[in-house]
């Protein structure tokens, strides 16, 4: 498919994806999308996805340098991150051999960054002023009933990002042209709190003008320009019971910890038919008591509560905290609850998008979707994509869906490595464009600009459409 048609694609597919996931969002939106169309087409993107079929000597050389880094050092690197996998907050061998890398090839590393040992921030300035390029990478292994494992990943994306930084870091001292490169080290992005939203609340991510990052996946895809995220809005929360020691055979001389968070389970279950069908309530037990003879005194449980908008996940949020405390008045204990953290909603934009993938496409991305999906911000919580333009970059690298034991093998495996180089080539050609093209950043800075005024609108729209039932006191 030519460039042209591809856009003909995109256009013709936007207007039913571009609506949101649910019945409330769709009308609460409705006015609101209605404008987007037109501001699309103004921003001219079959000129900007042309860029990607047209020849360019300077860029073609900076991407196979990319590519040269993978094939020789980095996609080892990978391999060895993948057999020995950290979780999250304690990734300290990654983030070694990761800012070793960087430092040979004369970034400059701050470790330690926003309070968290295995945050980074690598710098190349080059030797003029000029847009601030990020790479976002990440390194930490999902949690597993049979240990760490990497079934998502996050071993590659680090020399993935890595290659792309480099090179660019590299044409950017040898051409003298404008900018530099930031990558950031962002640790535990499978576990809460959510360290880029801390990371973007220090401050860490001041300056930058365009993120980039990669992550893995089964089919190649782009989002529709929007506002989503891939996994709905999160807050992540810890719900602990208090109650009294006693023996089992005298119960009644203790309070049962243990009944108080199966109360909970309970009450949420019964719950449900009130709740919006589109809501995710995920939880654990993860401290349940030490021995069977002995009323259990503490209990924990880690819930993430989540659903599409994060208008209606407020109003979920205090159904299941009132859960949690009918659970405790129950049963004569006492609770804590713990907020763990937040995802929210991010930003994707059909300027960055439309791009990638046609790069992708180009450099040889297998299993293509050519329909755009659902609005997507290029991060988990949101944060930084609603501030910040970028994109997240996905060829296919696993024939198995993420956090299997399958998506780990296969980042050892051809399909792998071929898909992390594709995502190298096609990070560094679009950062090359908006370092190289200032009517491109313009372009893509108006159409975030819009989107965000959008975003805002649509957030007021969604606080008129969830009415809460009068409930009247009994008679």
């Amino acid at each position: 498919m030519n460039h042209r048609l591809l856009v003909i694609a995109f256009l013709s597919a936007a207007c039913s994806l571009w609506a949101q996931e649910t019945p409330s969002e769709q009308i609460a939106a409705h006015s609101i999308l209605q404008q987007r169309d037109q501001m699309e087409k103004s921003l001219e993107i079959s000129k900007w996805v042309a860029q990607a079929a047209a020849d360019n000597s300077g860029r073609d050389r900076v991407v196979a340098r990319a590519r040269q880094l993978l094939e020789s050092e980095l996609l080892a690197m990978g391999d060895d991150i993948t057999k020995n996998p950290e979780i999250g907050f304690k990734e300290t061998r990654s983030v070694e051999i990761l800012t070793a890398y960087l430092q040979k090839h004369g970034f400059n590393v701050t470790k330690g960054v926003a309070g968290f040992p295995t945050a980074f921030v690598a710098r190349f300035q080059g030797s003029r002023s000029g847009p601030n390029l990020g790479v976002i990478v990440e390194y930490d292994a999902l949690r597993g009933t049979m240990g760490p494992f990497h079934g998502d990943q996050h071993s590659t994306q680090g020399p993935v990002g890595l290659a792309a930084a480099v090179a660019m870091a590299e044409y950017l001292q040898s051409s003298h042209a404008p900018g530099s490169v930031i990558v950031y080290g962002t640790p535990a992005e499978e576990m809460m709190p959510a360290v880029k939203t801390i990371m973007y609340k220090a401050g860490v991510f001041d300056g930058a003008d365009i993120i980039v990052r990669s992550h893995s996946t089964s089919p190649t895809s782009r989002p529709a320009p929007g506002f989503g995220t891939c996994c709905m809005n999160i807050d992540g929360v810890t719900y602990i019971y208090s109650g009294a020691p006693a023996h089992q055979l005298t119960s009644w001389n203790g309070r049962n910890a243990l009944e108080a968070v199966i109360h909970l389970f309970s009450n949420i279950d019964s719950m449900r038919s009130s709740i919006r069908p589109e809501a995710r309530i995920q939880g654990i037990i993860s401290e349940g008591g030490s021995a069977p003879n002995v009323v259990p005194d503490r209990t924990v449980a880690n819930f993430y509560i989540r659903y599409p908008d994060s208008v209606y996940l407020g109003q979920l949020r205090e159904m299941v905290d009132n859960a949690a405390r009918g659970a405790a008045l129950s049963t004569g204990t006492k609770l804590k609850i713990v907020e763990d953290g937040a995802d929210r909603d991010g930003i994707s934009m059909a300027t960055l998008d439309e791009l990638s993938f046609a790069y992708l496409r180009r450099y040889g991305a297998t299993n293509l979707q050519d329909a755009p999906g659902k609005p997507q911000g290029y991060e988990e919580t949101g944060s930084v994509s609603s501030n910040i333009p970028g994109l997240e970059v996905g060829a296919q690298t696993s024939t198995f869906p993420n956090h299997t034991y399958g998506m780990e093998k296969d980042a050892l495996a051809e399909v792998g490595h071929h898909g992390e180089i594709v995502d190298a080539e096609t990070m560094t050609a679009v950062l090359f464009d908006f370092d190289q093209n200032a009517a491109y950043r313009a372009a893509v800075g108006r159409e975030f600009s819009a989107l965000k005024q959008e975003f805002a609108a649509y957030q007021e729209a969604l606080e008129k459409s969830y009415i809460v039932p009068n409930v009247p006191d009994p008679k």
